[in-house]
This record gives structure tokens, sequence and C-alpha cells, in this order.
């Protein structure tokens, strides 16, 4: 666990010992997320999306990375770091070294993309609006959730599904909730 973060590890580990459990759908820049927090907390991690039906709808839901066409050089970074290989060798650095690799590629990427994660591209070369297409010619999804793009996204997709994409969390604090029913998006900020 990283140096500054111990706040948020107890907070986590509260709502885990009152009994809510926490899934944690890894991403770019997730990569290096070992059993830490399963162990610590009891926290389920998905390192792929998962498929879920729930009170009769069909939820497609992971962080988004990696999904869709294109992005090819991302996708080979990331199938060799994901490796067992890569994963042990990773496990032998100091943390302090691990922290400060981990941070460097995630500014080196962030000063690649910049604010293009903040900008909706269109259907056409939104890499997760394409994915949720292909998808629906090969089965039903009610809801496709995703996190992945810095942008809040609630759209239907062929009149068949919806996708929601989160944004991101440290700006935004956007979440969706299911009631059993209806699939609600909203922002911590809006209940203040």
């Amino acid at each position: 666990m990283p140096k500054g973060y111990v706040r948020l590890l107890g907070k986590l580990a509260e709502l885990s010992d009152s009994g809510i459990q926490i899934h944690y759908f890894t991403g770019n820049h997730d990569m290096w997320v070992f059993d830490y927090l399963p162990r610590e907390i009891n926290c389920k991690i998905y390192r792929e999306p998962v498929v879920l039906n729930l009170d009769g709808k069909k939820f497609f839901i992971g962080h988004g990375d990696g999904l869709g066409p294109g992005d090819t050089g991302y996708k080979f970074i990331k199938s060799v770091f994901a490796s067992r290989i890569s994963q042990w060798l990773f496990a032998r650095f100091h943390p302090n070294f691990g922290y400060w690799l981990a941070n460097l590629s995630s500014r080196k990427s962030r000063s690649m993309t910049g604010s293009n994660d903040e900008i909706y591209l269109g259907d056409e070369k939104e890499m997760l609006v394409q994915f949720c297409k292909s998808t629906l010619k090969k089965e039903q999804i009610d809801f496709f959730i995703f996190g992945h793009r810095h942008l809040k996204i609630d759209m239907m997709i062929d009149g068949k599904a919806r996708y929601i994409n989160l944004g991101e969390w440290m700006h935004q604090s956007n979440y969706a909730v299911w009631n059993g029913s209806s699939l609600n998006f909203t922002n911590f900020d809006d209940e203040k």
C-alpha cells in the first residue's frame, strides 16, 4: 500500500467490517494490484469485465481499458505488464522504487493523452461505444458500466442498451445506483 493512503484503507476496512462487500475493477493504472486488498479488507478484485444478471437485467461491468478497436500499443503493454514474470519481477522491487515507477508511468500516460479523456470523440471514434455495439450483436446486454474515460457519459446504444461511463472519481465523484428496477446516475456533490 503506497504511503499516504492509510486513511482510505481504514475507511475501506470499516466498510468491509460492517458487512459491505467491496468490488474493485482494476484498470490501466492498477496493473500492479496484487493480493494485499483481498487479504486486508476482503476486497474482491476483477481484472476483466464481468456480466451479471440482477433483477432480470443484464449488466456488463468493467473498468473499460483495452476494450474495443484500436489502442494496440496499450493492449500490448498491458499484456506484458500482466504477465506472471512481470508481476513477479515488480514484486521484487523495493516499495519506494515501485511506487515511483508507477507514478512516473502514470504521469507519462497522462502527459501523452492530456485532456483527450475529457472530450467526447463521437460514436465512431469512441472505443467503448464501438465495443458496446459489437457486443450487442452477439448478446443482449441491458447496461454497460465503465469508468475508463474521464468523461461522464449516459447514452443509449442502438436503442437496446444503456451505456454509462462514470467519468473519473477524483474530481467528479460520479456513481450509479441500481434499485432493482432502474439505474440512477448521480454524484456525491448532488447529495450535499
